[in-house]
């Protein structure tokens, strides 16, 4: 396949010739079945040519190093969790919340938007807690240093967020949870749980194409 070559008009008794053929008259969008079938037919792609797959239903654009869909920043699909039960910790090792959610990316370049809101408690003593957003086994954000002070009371602080677009690089099944730790080794900090009402975390995940 030729490189496009723009725009020309052409007059008559001007001469066809191959390279005017592929550089503008082939130079639409082709429609195959799948990827594979577009590897097959198009076997030197040219920066700037176009095509569409009937499997999934996208328009791509070949820009001199891989074939790339359009529409990238769009929010391709979402998964959403909720868990309600109080967990609480006195310990300065990490352990799950208990909060999770799993997202499967349809593009290995897709990013992945997480959101995170908890409802946390801090109980009496100088300690403070800490969180960490997981993907799979490696840690993509920590929260540190989430409400010290020094009173011997409780503490209601409302809720904790974490925001983090990540790049996951995968479309197999890909799994986020929040872990959190207390600081000080010794009192507890507490999620679902303001007021002595029990409440919910979530989790939302979003998919954005690149």
């Amino acid at each position: 396949m030729g490189a496009p070559l723009g725009f020309k008009t052409f007059a008559t008794g001007d001469v066809l010739t191959a390279a005017d053929t592929n550089g503008y008259l082939m130079q639409g969008v082709w429609v195959f079945a799948d990827a594979a079938a577009r590897t097959a037919a198009v076997t030197s792609p040219q920066e700037g040519n176009y095509s569409y797959l009937k499997s999934d239903d996208k328009t791509y654009y070949y820009n001199g190093s891989a074939w790339t869909a359009l529409g990238g920043g769009k929010v391709l699909q979402v998964v959403n969790a909720i868990y309600g039960t109080e967990t609480s910790t006195a310990s300065s090792t990490y352990a799950d919340t208990g909060l999770t959610a799993t997202i499967t990316p349809s593009l290995s370049t897709s990013k992945v938007l997480a959101l995170v809101t908890m409802p946390f408690y801090k109980d009496i003593s100088n300690t403070n807690g800490e969180f960490k957003l997981i993907r799979t086994s490696t840690t993509i954000a920590t929260l540190s240093n989430i409400a010290y002070n020094g009173a011997a009371t409780g503490l209601d602080i409302g809720t904790v967020s974490i925001n983090y677009l990540d790049s996951p690089a995968t479309t197999s099944a890909t799994t986020y949870k929040v872990q959190f730790c207390s600081q000080a080794n010794s009192s507890r900090v507490i999620i679902n749980r303001a007021g002595g009402q029990t409440n919910q975390s979530s989790m939302t995940l979003m998919e954005i194409g690149a």
